[in-house]
């Protein structure tokens, strides 16, 4: 069997490098080398953390409003479109009336244009007859004085007439 050195042993290398890592390690720690160095990698580390955290904060916020913009923008679009099919309504009402008042105005003018003409073809129907009946008159005094004349030659009214004017010749 071989013989080992101790490991604390002056003569023993190991021993040495353990020494000098212990030494070194104990510098860093009492010049803070190490720590400050490990620390500050842990408070950069946790400082890229928290900007990434208020970075999401912030995405998540902006998020938030463009959301609460969109909400407030459909709603406003739904609001609209219920005004203007509101006022589509009304329009339509409206106009509904207005067709129907004019129908019932056109219907009453070519009513009142109906009894106008009806009444102008009475009256003109009534001339119609009256002349119709002075024609037949005329045509029957004619025919009753032409067959009076015919019975008699003479007519003693013009006879006597004619009787007249010659006593007021001389």
């Amino acid at each position: 069997m071989e013989h080992h050195e101790s490991l604390f042993s002056f003569s023993n290398p190991e021993f040495w490098v353990l020494a000098a890592l212990v030494i070194f390690f104990g510098l860093l720690v009492v010049l803070k080398v190490l720590p400050g160095a490990l620390f500050g990698a842990l408070d950069s580390y946790s400082a890229k953390i928290k900007a990434e955290l208020d970075e999401a904060q912030q995405l998540r916020e902006e998020a938030q409003a463009l959301l609460a913009g969109v909400k407030a923008q459909r709603e406003e679009a739904e609001r609209q479109a219920a005004a203007m099919m509101d006022a589509a309504k009304a329009d339509a009402k409206r106009l509904a009336e207005e067709a129907k008042e004019k129908l019932e105005e056109q219907i009453k003018r070519r009513a009142e244009m109906a009894e106008r003409k009806i009444a102008q073809a009475e009256a003109q129907a009534t001339a119609d007859v009256k002349a119709a009946a002075v024609d037949l008159a005329a045509q029957a005094a004619e025919t009753v004085l032409a067959a009076r004349l015919a019975g008699a030659k003479t007519d003693p009214l013009a006879d006597a007439a004619i009787g007249q004017m010659g006593a007021k010749l001389q």
